[in-house]
Parts: structure tokens; C-alpha cells; sequence
């Protein structure tokens, strides 16, 4: 469906502080990439990445190799390697090394484990990257709804601000009573902080759309909007496959299960015992004057055979099928909620005239001039004032709902499936 955006009624700023040379207008797309390529903590999530995909490498290194050597210590002298006058030797040589050989698989293993803990680094980036797009746009649509809501109280201001000097001139000739004029001033004053609060929330959006896209020029950041709003509510049933496919949230469980397998896998790897192979060399100290041997070291798995983290890893298995499947069943009550939503803002958008508000900007713009001249009093004035603001106010609160509506879609979805 197709409404006019109430944009089309405030393009012009009213206020000074909003000046258009301190404007920084931003399409959604030119947001997007200035926020993907200068967001702090987008870049601090890439490095993660970057430290999980090194320590795959890690993971497929060898153990190094052991060098053992012992010397022979005598009269105070140390490493004493000689011959004596009769040709005999003088202190021993012996020299050992020795290569631990990983069985069973556990390099390979290990390295599995490795590519999976970067898969998941990927997939936390990802869901920083959704999380923070998406606070992204819905401070964009706040601000432009906030910064109309300011306008219509100006607007308000502008106008009251005439009434009450024409009014000061009738109370001076004697023409209106005193509390009439007092009522007046009341409802500027009411006005005027009404206006402060949705500024005071309007400077809050601002320092964070700057924080998020790390601008430093301190500019009023505003989006520049489509002139219409023309969302269709998508299947659930699409919504939810692309869901399952994108979702970072989804995926990331699903990627701690395969994580935690893994890691059962490593784990039952374990339980046999690693080789150690060597050479050695000893000179002077056996019943030949050069030795050469082979060492072999197998640890006997008599006592420990790895069981407590085997059934620890099993048990963390069955603990994250369960969270996988309680995020499945949420993601779907997820999508069906926030379809709900949309289409409850539909039906409601649909329900309102587009022509409804001009006639009652215009019909606000007929009671003063009617007041003003006598042909309406107090209270009626004062009740079309305030449920002319109201409306207004809650016309701007619809389009962000809808707004909002959609981007939840989305970020469930794991990708952009209404536009």
C-alpha cells in the first residue's frame, strides 16, 4: 500500500538550531556503507575473526621436536669434553631427541575445531553487524519522526505566539478577561516543554546515529526518506526458510552444536595415548665407546582414559541440540509476532485517510483566526488544540511503527526481505 508521508507537510525546518548548512542528509544505502566502514565495533569484531582464523594454523602445527643432553660434572668443571695422555676419553657425550607423534587423529581434530571456532567468529560479527544495522535504521526513522514532531510544535509555538499578541492587545482595550489571556500563556508554556522533551529525545538519537557511524563534525544527521510507504506483508512461511538460512542468531547456535560435536570428537580422541619417538647418542658410558638407540614412550591408559571430559563434551552436545531447537521454535514465534505486528499497522494505515490530516491542518489554521475573533470560545478552542496536536502526534508515531514493523521483519529474517 501507498500513503503520503506526513514529510511532504514539514520539509522545512523550523528552528535554528536544525540549520540546513549543519545538515548531514544521508540516503539509507550511503548510511549503510559509511556505518560498515567506520563503525569501531565492527572493526573490533572483524579482528576477532582475523584471531580465530590464525589459530587454525596453529591448530595443524606439529609438536616440536625435544633436544635432551646430559653432561658430566666433576671437579667444579663443567661440560669437560678431552683426551688424556694415554689416549683415553674424558667425560661423557650423550645427546637425545625426541618427536611426540599426536595419534588418533587429534591434529586433524583439533584442527577441525579450530575452523569451526572462526565459523562462529564470522557468525558473532554477523549478528553485531544485524544488531547494530538495525538500531541503525530505526534511529533514522526516530529522528525524522521526532524532528516532525518538533516541527508541529513549532508550527504550534508560531501560532500561539500571534494569538497571544492579539489577545494582549484586546485585554488592553478591555475586550477579553484576564484568565482567558492566562489560559493562553498556559498552553504555550505546556507546549513549549513538550517541545523540549521530544528535543531532548531528538539530541539522544542524534548521539548515537553519531556514535554508529562515528562522525565527528557533530552534523545533524537526517535521512532522506521515500516520499511514500509501500510495504507488502511477505508469506511466514518464506520469511521463516530465509530465517533459518540467515538468521545470525540461528546460525550461531547451530554452529555451537557443531562446535560442542567437534569437541566430543577431540575429546573421545584422547583417550589414546600419544607416541614418542626419539634417537640418542651416548659416548663413553655404555659397553660401546659410541651408542646408538631408539627410544619409544606410550603412556599405558590403565586409570585415565579421559572419562569425565568425555561425558562432559556428550552432555554439552545434548545441552546445545536443546538450544538449537528452543531458538528454532522462538525464531518461529518470532516471525509470526512480528508479522502480526506489520499487519495490524497495515490495516491501520489503511483505515486512515491520506486526505484526513491536510483538512485538519487547515481546520486547526481556521480556529485560531475563529477564536481570535470571537466566533468560537475557550474551551472548544483549547479541545481542538489538543486533539489536533494528538492526532498529529500519533499520525507521526504510526509511520515509525510501521517503520519499525518492517525492520524487525527483517532482522529476523537475516536479510532484507520488505524493502
Amino acid at each position: 500500500m501507498k500513503t503520503p508521508l506526513l514529510i511532504l507537510a514539514f520539509v522545512v525546518f523550523a528552528h535554528a538550531s536544525y540549520a540546513q548548512k549543519d545538515t548531514l542528509y544521508l540516503s539509507f544505502e550511503e548510511a549503510e556503507k559509511t556505518f560498515l566502514q567506520n563503525n569501531l565495533s565492527l572493526v573490533a569484531s572483524k579482528y576477532n575473526i582475523d584471531a580465530s582464523t590464525a589459530l587454525i594454523k596453529q591448530a595443524k602445527l606439529w609438536d616440536n621436536p625435544v633436544l635432551l643432553t646430559d653432561q658430566t660434572l666433576y671437579d667444579g668443571k663443567f661440560f669437560r669434553h678431552s683426551k688424556l695422555s694415554d689416549g683415553s676419553q674424558v667425560g661423557e657425550i650423550y645427546v637425545q631427541v625426541q618427536q611426540l607423534i599426536r595419534t588418533a587423529g587429534k591434529i586433524r581434530k583439533l584442527s577441525t575445531l579450530a575452523t569451526t571456532n572462526a565459523h562462529i567468529s564470522e557468525l558473532q560479527f554477523e549478528q553485531v553487524m544485524f544488531n547494530l544495522r538495525y538500531t541503525l535504521k530505526n534511529d533514522l526513522y526516530q529522528s525524522n519522526q521526532l524532528l516532525l514532531s518538533i516541527n508541529l510544535y513549532e508550527k504550534e509555538n508560531e501560532q500561539l505566539k500571534k494569538l497571544l499578541t492579539a489577545m494582549n492587545a484586546q485585554l488592553q482595550a478591555g475586550n477579553i478577561s484576564q484568565k482567558d489571556f492566562l489560559r493562553i500563556q498556559s498552553l504555550q508554556a505546556s507546549t513549549l516543554q513538550e517541545q523540549n522533551e521530544y528535543r531532548k529525545q531528538l539530541s539522544d538519537v542524534q548521539s548515537e546515529l553519531h556514535t554508529l557511524l562515528q562522525s565527528i563534525d557533530h552534523s545533524f544527521v537526517k535521512a532522506i526518506l521515500p516520499t511514500t510507504i509501500d510495504i507488502t506483508r511477505p508469506a511466514a512461511d518464506s520469511v521463516l526458510a530465509f530465517a533459518m538460512q540467515n538468521n545470525p542468531d540461528y546460525l550461531l547456535e547451530k554452529a555451537n552444536l557443531l562446535y560442542s560435536r567437534n569437541s566430543l570428537d577431540y575429546q573421545r580422541a584422547l583417550r589414546k595415548p600419544d607416541v614418542t619417538v626419539g634417537v640418542e647418542y651416548d659416548k663413553v658410558n655404555s659397553y660401546v665407546p659410541n651408542y646408538y638407540g631408539l627410544t619409544l614412550a606410550l603412556p599405558l591408559p590403565f586409570i585415565n582414559r579421559n572419562q569425565g571430559n568425555i561425558a562432559s563434551a556428550a552432555f554439552t552436545v545434548k545441552q546445545q541440540e536443546t538450544l538449537v531447537n528452543q531458538r528454532g521454535f522462538k525464531l518461529t514465534n518470532d516471525i509470526n509476532n512480528a508479522l502480526n505486528k506489520l499487519q495490524l499497522n497495515l490495516d491501520l494505515q489503511k483505515s486512515i485517510d491520506p486526505d484526513f490530516i491536510r483538512k485538519y491542518d487547515l481546520l486547526m489554521q481556521n480556529a485560531f483566526n475563529a477564536y481570535l475573533q470571537r466566533q468560537m470560545n475557550l474551551l472548544d478552542f483549547l479541545d481542538l488544540f489538543e486533539a489536533y496536536k494528538n492526532t498529529q502526534l500519533k499520525y507521526l508515531q504510526q509511520q515509525f511503527n510501521l517503520q519499525t514493523a518492517k525492520e524487525d521483519i527483517n532482522l529476523l529474517a537475516g536479510r532484507d526481505v520488505i524493502k
